[in-house]
């Protein structure tokens, strides 16, 4: 029916406007701080944490997170379970969801489009729609390993959720080879890869550079001609 077509869009939708709530920037203002304009002012996990400290950092984490687990699981398993769609099918319309939830995050209209780097985001969103009991999980076990290896090792944050962010593709790839949906998902996925990178330029740049600041490093070993990026 027509109306199957239409509905992934209205996700999309309903899923950017989820993703727009960014709970770093409120939470900064109910403390008395423009997150926008202090640390790199970026609105995400890592910048509450440096710029509000350990607490206001994992709320803005936990919020991120819960605003994209509501929208993708509420279609995954009412809306696609409702319509009888099979696994490939709702991978995609769930996807597309994701998808709405990290461009209102990335881009939010009320803040002039100026959000943050979706990390967060899209850590849940590979939750969301990979938890199958299958090979999912594994990858979403390994995906979290290596994050935190990376940073361990490294404690460039950036670092290992560049490395991470291989998830999407790569998931698509081993799991939906040979469905109908292949290419969709695909390009689905590679969008999600591709916005994360060119939202990471500054950061990619400054790990070249070997200027990119690392986790709990303070503010002042940071040169003043490698300003984190506004």
């Amino acid at each position: 029916m027509w109306y199957e077509w239409l509905m992934p869009v209205l996700f999309f939708v309903l899923g950017y406007f989820f993703g727009s709530f960014s709970t770093g920037y409120f939470l900064g203002k109910k403390q008395g701080h423009n997150i926008q304009s202090e640390g790199s002012g970026n609105i995400g996990t890592t910048n509450a944490l440096r710029t509000m400290g350990k607490g206001a950092g994992a709320i803005t984490f936990l919020g991120d997170l819960a605003k994209a687990f509501l929208p993708t699981l509420l279609v995954r398993f009412w809306y696609c379970k409702t319509m009888g769609y099979g696994a490939d099918l709702t991978y995609v319309v769930t996807l597309i969801t994701g998808l709405g939830v990290f461009i209102g995050h990335v881009f939010p209209f009320y803040l002039r489009f100026k959000g943050g780097k979706g990390i967060a985001v899209s850590a849940a969103v590979i939750v969301a729609t990979s938890a199958d009991g299958g090979i999912g999980v594994w990858m979403i076990f390994i995906g979290l390993a290596l994050f935190i290896v990376i940073v361990g090792l490294t404690r460039y944050v950036s670092l290992g959720s560049l490395a991470v962010l291989w998830y999407f593709p790569i998931y698509v790839i081993l799991k939906f080879r040979d469905s109908q949906y292949f290419w969709f998902a695909f390009i689905l996925g590679m969008i999600f890869l591709t916005l994360s990178y060119i939202k990471h330029a500054g950061n990619i740049r400054r790990l070249i550079n070997g200027t990119e600041r690392k986790l709990f490093e303070k503010k002042e070993s940071v040169p003043e001609t490698e300003k984190p990026d506004k």
